[in-house]
């Protein structure tokens, strides 16, 4: 063990992935989280390509395959409930609409943090409140009243993330509203659901509803999306995000009204627009990013989570192959990761993008160009050779 002490921001996948790789390369890792305990459920994430990899390389592919939805596929819907088009869990190798590996977010994360927390120090319900750093490490002062010194600090809390804002600047500088919101939580299954995700998509208005199997048989988790450029309902104001959705998806049909009607007695609501982080740097001095508190692609891009993988990976191998020296080793972290996050967030702009509402007096969509558009696929699953780091010290060697 070395004597770097490394602070994360964030106990969902970003920050205890990059928490297993710090203390295999050997640093003392603190994670704070605001939240009293784990997050359970959430909505479905996939990892694929490069992502799979990963998972691999961490010794956890037996543990994430054995909490996976087993979804075998997705059905698209007419208004009707008429099967338009069937996509299987094995297309493409598995990395096709329906990943192979699809995890709800909260079960990915217990996995996460039974890995780590026999190493890793895990602190609930804190946060951080104010923070100074100079040229040999970074002063923590706690929500809770308590300080403490660390050699770097990582943020790993989110598209709205506090930490980037404490040290970067205002949320509005970094976020790019793609004009859609999203929302999901989870239903009694009384809709005959069993392995197969439903999806109803109207063109004419830009929405959507869906619904997806859980683990829970009995429950099935929901999905619903509306255009809104001018969203700006706070994130955290639970009741006015369901006015607005039930406001916005009324009139829609499908199964849309039974699902609205479970909307004030589901446990785990969600809402939030559909947006992506972009910045120049993710780091500052001592300070660095993971995951969509950096680079957030957008749940349109199906990424987020194997970006937020990769990411772990390769930021505490850079980390440590350079010495734990910030400067270079976020340098190098930055420079492997930019090719695959930009690709990710084509790819969720583009997704967004074809679900535009167009005039009704507008020309036809042009064809898009299936050989740019399967490069830029490629590259959003593969887009990164990952080092294997065997010059540097690795606990489980």
């Amino acid at each position: 063990m070395s004597d770097i002490r490394v602070l994360v921001t964030g106990a969902s996948i970003a920050g205890p992935a990059l928490a297993h790789w710090l203390r295999r390369r050997g640093a003392a890792v603190t994670v704070v989280e605001r939240a009293p305990e784990l997050r359970r459920g959430g909505q479905a994430v996939d990892a694929r390509g490069v992502a799979r990899e990963v998972i691999r390389r961490m010794g956890l592919d037996a543990a994430v395959r054995a909490a996976r939805t087993d979804t075998a596929g997705a059905h698209t819907v007419d208004v009707d409930g008429t099967v338009l088009e069937t996509f299987r869990a094995d297309d493409d190798g598995g990395d096709g609409y329906i990943s192979e590996i699809e995890i709800l977010r909260g079960d990915l994360s217990q996995v996460l943090y039974d890995d780590t927390r026999d190493g890793v120090e895990y602190v609930f319900g804190d946060r951080i409140a104010a923070l100074g750093q100079d040229a040999d490490g970074v002063d923590v002062t706690f929500a809770s009243g308590g300080r403490r010194r660390f050699d770097l600090v990582v943020g790993a809390d989110g598209l709205h993330s506090a930490l980037r804002t404490a040290v970067f600047g205002p949320h509005e500088r970094f976020i790019r509203h793609l004009g859609l919101v999203l929302a999901f939580y989870s239903v009694p299954n009384e809709f005959g659901l069993d392995r197969w995700v439903i999806d109803y998509q109207d063109p004419a208005s830009g929405r959507s509803a869906g619904l997806r199997p859980l683990p829970d048989a009995t429950r099935a988790m929901a999905m619903l999306s509306f255009p809104a450029p001018d969203f700006d309902i706070d994130y955290r104001d639970v009741a006015a995000q369901k006015e607005l959705l039930r406001a916005r998806m009324a009139d829609f049909g499908w199964s849309t009204p039974r699902i609205l009607a479970h909307l004030d007695d589901t446990p785990d609501f969600y809402l939030d627009q559909v947006a992506q982080v972009v910045m120049d740097r993710w780091s500052d001095g001592r300070v660095a990013l993971l995951g969509d508190a950096a680079f957030s692609p957008s749940p349109f891009s199906g990424g987020g989570t194997g970006l937020a993988l990769i990411g772990a990976y390769l930021l505490a191998g850079e980390l440590a192959a350079a010495g734990w020296d910030p400067q270079a080793g976020y340098a190098g972290y930055e420079r492997l990761m930019r090719p695959i996050v930009e690709a990710n967030q084509e790819i969720g702009r583009l997704h967004v993008q074809s679900r535009a509402v167009r005039p009704p007096d507008a020309e036809p969509a042009p064809e898009p160009d299936m050989e740019a558009l399967m490069a830029v696929v490629d590259r959003a699953l593969n887009g990164v050779d990952l080092p294997d780091y065997a010059e540097i010290p690795d606990s489980t060697r």
